[in-house]
């Protein structure tokens, strides 16, 4: 995807070049904080955006496992930091069962990487966001939320 730019994207136009980058892009960075201390914890992680949520796996014994359990909370970060995604989501960690073999399919082969033939115990969490911002430059920082309290802001 392009950065050059010639003045800030109209709205919709930013709504599309975001579904684009979720639909394409395959890894984020996932921010987390422990419950109890606060203290923040930053991993990238790869996701599969179903066109609501996002789709990650982490090991149940890691650090983000037991935060995004913890707080059902997490800050996602998608692109470079010109052209950025910026997704505040509520976490729910998926049980056994919960998550379709052809869901697990899809992350595997976006990702190319399939937790479920590791011996690692891993958790998928689905991100739903309910606050989303993008913008490329300065001049796109005015009209950079996209998405408030889970709804789009933008057509």
């Amino acid at each position: 995807m392009s950065t050059e730019t010639t003045g800030p994207r109209a709205p919709e136009q930013r709504k599309q070049d975001t579904l684009r980058r979720l639909a394409d892009d395959i890894d984020a960075w996932v921010a987390t904080a422990d419950a109890a201390s606060g203290t923040p914890y930053l991993i990238p992680l790869s996701f599969l955006w179903d066109g609501e949520s996002l789709l990650v796996a982490t090991p149940d014994a890691s650090v983000t496992g037991r935060n995004l359990r913890a707080t059902g909370k997490a800050r996602v970060g998608v692109g470079p930091t010109r052209d950025l995604v910026l997704i505040e989501g509520a976490v729910r960690a998926l049980g056994e069962g919960e998550l379709t073999h052809e869901a697990c399919d899809a992350f595997a082969e976006k990702t190319a990487f399939d937790p479920r033939k590791l011996a690692t115990a891993y958790t998928y969490f689905r991100i739903t966001p309910q606050r989303l911002q993008a913008w490329r430059e300065a001049d796109e920082l005015e009209g950079r939320e996209l998405m408030l309290g889970g709804r789009w802001t933008v057509r």
